[in-house]
């Protein structure tokens, strides 16, 4: 009796299934999610969302077709700079704050490391995107500190 109830218990395990966020219209790259772009179907796939909570007021990495399932790399926080796109970018030590324009080589959202390029001496630097879409310039590491 306990073997057909483990068994019963094992198969209903196994062909449980979960619901899984669709998308509900075909959207482009670069878009924000909002509720309606999104339905939930029964199923299961790894590494797929299956709320739509988690989704709403994302961007989409890539197209996302009408009918299929939203995975965790498709999606991500909203772009704060744009490749090309003139930023402040950011540089304290202590009590020191240098600030100067520089241009985005890439496009990114917050807590993105992008390559910057320095209007004023032309070099190129890495930076990390701060919430107010300012680029912050880490002072560099000196070695055995």
């Amino acid at each position: 009796m306990v073997r057909l109830a483990f068994l019963f218990l094992l198969l209903s395990a196994t062909f449980a299934s979960a619901d899984i966020v669709l998308a509900a219209k075909t959207m482009r790259a670069h878009s924000l999610l909002t509720e309606n772009d999104l339905t939930v179907s029964e199923g299961e796939l790894p590494g797929a969302y299956v709320a739509i909570e988690e989704l709403i007021g994302q961007e989409t990495r890539v197209v996302l077709y009408a009918g299929r399932p939203i995975r965790i790399d498709d999606v991500g926080p909203p772009a704060l700079v744009d490749r090309n796109q003139i930023v402040v970018l950011i540089y304290s030590i202590g009590g020191l704050n240098i600030a100067t324009e520089g241009r985005a080589m890439a496009r990114g959202g917050l807590g993105d490391r992008i390559r910057i390029m320095n209007l004023s001496s032309r070099s190129t630097v890495n930076g990390t995107i701060q919430a107010d879409g300012t680029v912050s310039v880490a002072p560099p590491q000196i070695p055995g500190s």
